[in-house]
């Protein structure tokens, strides 16, 4: 492994899929990730859509990690999970609260194993308060931080997104809280624990609804697809059925959209330089530009946008978001092999970096594949490891 994270061991031990997600973040930008799981497998491998029988997810979120079984709960695999820390840098980790104290695997002890350790403690509520024992996932974390109250259709019921959203963001806090805590052992030589609420990390996307509410008392509703800020901003429907979307966060672009749909006339109207007052009047804006839309086919519609500088986007789905010639640029979408399903798409790592890329090495592994060579590293023998297969330790 190369890349900027280069020479970090981290043991990957979190399931279903903040903790996991973080770890292949810092595996995509040269961390070591052995990822330990169950010896029947992370429930991830059987999680959504599968092809022959392998799991399309896993394949994604198991990338560049090295797949290793042992079964933490008995006293064999607790064993050599302290032998594995000895070594490591960071412990990335999910079970309930007190579970590794329940082990024998508490930061006390993997701090006296090693100083240096960074244990990454991903939660849905958190080490402590009295929600910490739940059972946690992302979609409460949507419905407590406010963005289910404030999504959907103003006369509909609060909506949930059809995907790990706060899983995804609290995972790249996840990733970011680790580097910032390596970066504080390299000041101080002492590891810490990283105790990330999956409820929290969200709540910063969501923008200044905390601060509107404390200091006017205002609770942000449902608007669907308009914004309360600017306007015109919707989804419409071009001549051919395809869909677009627009912006006009910025006055002058605003400004250029009526021009385009020929509706000049409103830019004098009072309230047309404020979007906040804008967004009042957003069913004639609405209606103004949504006409014009609906009356020509999606490409002439973009060409007119991009040509008057206002900004627009088709609505894709991933078939068009894998022949999307910007896509293809960016190299946002990578090919790569499989031993198991042959070539693959998936998404590329997150950001480009000129010096110390990130880069795919491999996609998901099959369960246990880097079992033999991992633990022979900690001196685990071929009769040991086979013994140990036997107790159903590892597989």
């Amino acid at each position: 492994m190369t890349g900027a994270l280069s020479g970090i061991r981290v043991l990957d031990v979190a399931t279903l899929f903040a903790g996991p997600l973080a770890a292949t973040t810092l595996a995509d930008y040269g961390a070591e990730v052995i990822k330990i799981e169950h010896p029947n497998g992370d429930p991830v491998r059987n999680h959504g859509a599968q092809r022959d029988g392998v799991g399309l997810w896993w394949k994604l979120l198991g990338r560049n990690k090295k797949a290793v079984t042992l079964y933490l709960g008995s006293p064999e695999g607790q064993e050599i999970f302290r032998e594995m820390v000895a070594d490591a840098d960071v412990v990335i980790e999910n079970f309930r609260p007190g579970t590794l104290e329940r082990w024998g695997l508490g930061y006390d002890e993997l701090r006296r194993i090693n100083p240096g350790i960074v244990l990454t403690r991903v939660t849905g509520f958190g080490q402590v308060g009295p929600y910490a024992t739940r059972p946690g996932f992302g979609t409460l974390a949507e419905a407590m931080s406010g963005f289910a109250a404030i999504t959907g259709e103003p006369d509909g019921p609060p909506m949930l997104p059809p995907f790990g959203l706060a899983d995804g963001i609290a995972a790249l806090a996840t990733a970011f809280a680790v580097t910032t805590a390596l970066r504080a052992r390299e000041q101080t030589g002492e590891g810490q624990v990283v105790d990330m609420a999956i409820i929290e990390p969200i709540l910063t996307l969501l923008g200044p609804q905390i601060i509107a509410y404390d200091q006017l008392g205002v609770l942000q509703e449902r608007t669907g697809n308009r914004s309360s800020n600017n306007a015109p901003r919707n989804t419409y429907r071009t001549k051919d059925g395809s869909w677009v979307a627009i912006s006009t966060s910025a006055q002058s672009i605003a400004e250029r959209v009526m021009r385009l749909v020929g509706r000049p006339e409103f830019i004098d109207e009072p309230w047309f330089a404020s979007g906040a007052e804008r967004a009042e009047h957003a069913d004639e804006l609405d209606e103004a530009v949504g006409s014009w839309i609906a009356a020509r086919d999606r490409d002439e519609v973009i060409a007119a946008f991009e040509e008057a500088e206002a900004a627009i986007a088709p609505i894709y789905t991933a078939a068009d978001i894998v022949e999307d010639p910007q896509f293809q640029a960016l190299g946002t979408i990578a090919t790569l092999p499989d031993d198991e399903l042959g070539p693959v798409r998936m998404q590329n790592v997150l950001f480009r970096m000129s010096e110390t890329p990130g880069a795919i090495n491999w996609t998901g592994a099959p369960v246990g594949a880097h079992t033999e060579e991992v633990l022979g590293e900690y001196g685990v023998t071929p009769d040991r490891l086979t013994k140990l297969r036997e107790q159903g330790v590892v597989r």
